[in-house]
C-alpha cells in the first residue's frame, strides 16, 4: 500500500504560481540559494542563529527571508512548520538536515519536500540501503557479517550522515577489537556495516532524476578529500605505522572528476537502475538529486558501497559553473543547486508540482 504523503496534502493548500524554496543552512545551502536566484525563484533560508551569523549573513542577496532556529530540532516544531507553510515553501533536504533533524521527523514533516522523502529512512539504515542497491542490480563490495568472515582489510562504517567521521579500517585479526571500541561509543553492532576494503579510485557520481523531463541526468562526479587518510598517503612507506597513526575518513573537501568515457555506459545504467528500484520499493518516483558512491577497480569494475538519496556536498565543486556532463543536457551553466530550482520552476509552469514532491 502506498504511504501517505504529508507534503502532497500541504501542497494542495498553496496558491502561489511558483512556491518558494526553503533552503536549510549548512551542507550545500549556498549553491541551492544561488541556483534559486539564477532561476528567478524566491528562497527562504532556514538556519540556526550561529550558522546565520557566521556564514549566511554575508550573502543577503541570495534569499528573501530568514527563519532562525535555536537548534535544528526546532525545524520540526509546529511554529516553524506553520511559518514555512504560510510562506508556501517547498523544503530541499540535504545531509545535514537528515543527520540533525532525523529521518523519522522528516518522514512526518507536514511540509512539501522536493524529492522522495520515503527514501530517507532507507538511507538511514545500512541494511536497507545496501538491499536497495542490490535490488537495482548494482554490484557492491562484499559484506562482512561477522569477524570470522573477513579474509582481508575491511572498512567499518557508523550509521547516519556523518561525512565519514568515525570510519575505521581493520585487518581480520583486529576486527573484533575495533567493534568493541565502537560499542563503547554507544553504537550497536547491527547499526554498523562492515565491507571489504576495495583498492581503487573512489568515484561519486551525481544524478538528477527528473519526472518533468522524464529522464535521469548525470550531472557530475567528485572525489572526497578525507582527513587523515589523504595526508597519510603522502608519508613515506612505513612511517605511519611507526608513528602509530590510524587512518580516519572525515570528509573535509571535494574535488571534481571526469571519468574515462568507457565507464560512462555503466555509470549511466546504474543511475537508471537505481531510480527504477526506488520507485518499486517506495511507490513514489525517484525525484531530484541522488548520488551513487563507489570504487573503480583496476579491471574497471565500478562497485557501489553506498548511496545518498538527496543532494551531496560534492556537487558544491560545480557551483555557478556548467559541469562537463550537464553540458550534454543544458546549454547554459547548470549545476545541482540550479537544477533543483529549474525542476521546481518547470513543474510549476507545467502544473506538475505533484510529480516532484512528497
Amino acid at each position: 500500500m502506498k504511504q501517505r504523503s504529508p507534503g502532497l496534502e500541504a501542497l494542495r493548500e498553496y496558491t502561489r504560481p511558483v512556491p518558494r524554496l526553503a533552503v536549510p543552512g549548512s551542507h550545500s545551502a549556498l549553491q541551492i540559494l544561488l541556483g534559486a536566484r539564477e532561476e528567478g525563484l524566491e528562497a527562504i533560508l532556514v538556519a540556526t542563529r550561529a550558522q546565520f551569523e557566521a556564514i549566511y549573513s554575508r550573502f543577503p542577496w541570495l534569499y528573501t527571508r530568514v527563519v532562525l532556529l535555536d537548534s535544528w530540532k526546532e525545524l520540526a516544531t509546529r511554529r516553524v512548520v506553520s511559518e514555512l507553510r504560510g510562506l508556501e515553501t517547498i523544503l530541499v533536504p540535504h545531509g545535514s538536515l537528515v543527520e540533525y533533524v532525523g529521518p523519522d521527523n522528516l518522514l512526518d514533516l507536514e511540509l512539501p519536500m522536493l524529492g522522495n522523502r520515503f527514501l530517507l529512512p532507507i538511507e538511514a539504515s545500512w541494511e536497507e540501503k545496501m538491499r536497495l542497491i542490490e535490488e537495482a542490480g548494482i554490484p557492491t563490495p562484499r559484506r562482512i557479517r561477522s569477524p570470522g568472515e573477513a579474509t582481508g582489510p575491511v572498512i567499518v562504517k557508523l550509521p547516519g550522515a556523518k561525512g565519514g567521521r568515525g570510519y575505521r579500517i581493520a585487518l581480520p585479526g583486529e576486527l573484533e577489537h575495533v567493534l568493541s571500541e565502537i560499542e563503547k561509543l554507544g553504537y550497536k553492532r547491527d547499526e554498523v556495516i562492515i565491507q571489504e576494503f576495495l583498492v581503487g579510485v573512489r568515484l561519486y557520481a551525481h544524478y538528477f532524476a527528473s519526472p518533468v523531463m522524464g529522464r535521469v541526468e548525470l550531472l557530475g562526479m567528485d572525489q572526497r578529500l578525507e582527513s587523515n587518510i589523504d595526508g597519510l598517503a603522502r608519508l613515506p612507506p612505513g612511517i605511519a605505522s611507526r608513528l602509530g597513526l590510524e587512518p580516519s575518513f572525515t570528509v573535509v573537501a571535494n574535488t571534481p572528476m571526469v571519468a574515462r568515457e568507457s565507464l560512462l555506459a555503466k555509470i549511466l545504467r546504474y543511475g537508471d537502475a537505481f531510480a527504477e528500484a526506488v520507485e518499486r520499493r517506495t511507490g513514489y518516483p525517484m525525484t531530484g538529486p541522488f548520488s551513487l558512491e563507489g570504487v573503480v577497480t583496476d579491471d574497471l569494475e565500478y562497485r557501489v558501497f553506498e548511496f545518498s538519496g538527496r543532494i551531496v556536498a560534492g556537487t558544491n565543486v560545480y557551483t555557478g559553473q556548467q559541469t562537463p556532463y550537464a553540458a550534454l543536457y543544458w546549454e547554459e551553466p547548470m549545476y545541482m543547486g540550479r537544477r533543483i530550482a529549474r525542476e521546481l520552476r518547470l513543474a510549476a509552469e507545467r502544473r506538475q508540482l505533484e510529480k516532484i514532491i512528497t
